[in-house]
């Protein structure tokens, strides 16, 4: 059928993703830098998203698409709010740690011994609605890629995992490109080293949904 339906453009589009949390059916998403409908069927072509891209990248085209499903988007939603997993451990036993700042905190320190470790994007914590629920038990470690140097990130990243005993390491990044620098980092931290230590990735949107990638 033909009917009304969001149109990118992909030459305008940066990718900054201001557009994702005005579509409550959650049809656009981020995908390599640009954003793209995710689906036809979860796009209803009423164009909330209009007026939120400041490039002007989104227009309502009419063209043939598969009609907008409900019921398919609701199903849909529901697998997109999927939280990080909590640890074992409460924050009320662990230690305290001071500081956060991937540049700040020492490669040593008795509260990375047998941790979970969620490095952090800094933009994450004030999309997250329950960003303390999200960390519980886990040794936070926070930085930004974009006006960080990712290398830097990479030596320390390594150094830390390299001189304690870690349980496991997740990546808890926006969906914007710059953000992946911090899986760069860690996939760098890890070449070479003689410890295999598990690792999940997680994806913040910008309405502040979490899936694990």
């Amino acid at each position: 059928m033909k009917r009304k339906i969001v149109n990118i453009n992909e030459e305008l589009c940066d990718g900054c993703g201001q557009c994702i949390p005005n579509c409550v059916e959650g049809a656009l998403q981020i995908v390599n830098g640009k954003a793209k409908i995710v689906k036809d069927t979860y796009c209803d072509g009423l164009g909330a998203c209009l007026g939120h891209c400041p490039k002007g990248a989104i227009t309502i085209t009419e063209r043939e698409a598969d009609p907008f499903n409900q019921e398919e988007v609701h199903e849909y939603l529901k697998t997109k709010e999927i939280a990080p997993p909590k640890a074992s451990v409460t924050p009320e036993k662990q230690k305290p740690q001071w500081p956060v700042k991937i540049n700040l905190v020492p490669p040593k320190a008795p509260f990375f011994e047998k941790a979970d470790i969620m490095l952090v994007a800094d933009c994450a914590p004030v999309v997250i609605k329950d960003f303390q629920e999200v960390v519980a038990g886990k040794r936070v470690i926070i930085g930004c890629p974009k006006f960080n140097d990712a290398r830097e990130y990479a030596e320390k990243l390594r150094d830390i995992f390299k001189l304690n005993n870690i349980a496991s390491i997740g990546i808890l990044h926006m969906e914007v490109p710059c953000c992946t620098g911090l899986k760069w980092a860690v996939n760098k931290a890890l070449e070479g080293l003689d410890k295999k230590i598990p690792v999940k990735e997680y994806e913040v949107k910008v309405g502040g949904e979490i899936i694990e990638l």
